[in-house]
């Protein structure tokens, strides 16, 4: 194997920024389609509740199902948001949501609505298989990074500051 250049580590830290922000933006997608999967599935159930156990405050299952998006522990440190509603992932849920009639739920009869939960369902899952390849690959190259820095602290070589 020929020795890495610092253009190298140059290129794996750019890959790897890459797929941050891959990463990103595959994961908005995901807590999308997961919210917008467990408020169909809370309209099942508001509708299957007898009617002396419906919550007088609509609001309050929405609360709750976007509290448990949001409140969710996650082992990756935060990085800065940014708006991923325009990613060609975002577009194509956008697009079976509005083919399914996620918009009009209240509209939509039972059976409807199972069939948008199982498609959201199934997206999700599609997402998150993306994103544990992206997570695959990001976890390699940060190892490489790992011990591409960890043999030059170790030989005492440094990378000239211009790269070559």
């Amino acid at each position: 194997m020929a020795p890495e250049t610092p253009g190298d580590l140059d290129a794996l830290r750019a890959r790897r920024h890459e797929l941050q922000q891959l990463d990103d933006a595959v994961s908005y997608v995901r807590r999308v389609a997961q919210a917008r999967g467990d408020l169909a599935r809370a309209e099942l159930d508001r509708r299957d509740a007898p009617a002396s156990l419906e919550r007088s405050d609509d609001e309050a299952g929405l609360r709750d199902v976007l509290a448990d998006r949001l409140l969710a522990e996650s082992s990756r440190p935060p990085r800065p948001v940014e708006d991923h509603s325009d990613d060609p992932l975002a577009v194509e849920l956008d697009t079976l949501c509005a083919e399914r009639g996620f918009g009009r739920l209240d509209e939509l009869d039972g059976g409807e609505i199972e069939q948008l939960v199982s498609a959201l369902d199934e997206f999700e899952q599609d997402v998150s298989t993306r994103r544990q390849a992206i997570f695959t690959e990001l976890d390699a190259l940060t190892d490489a990074l790992v011990e591409r820095l960890h043999d030059e602290h170790a030989t005492g070589a440094t990378p000239p500051p211009d790269g070559r």
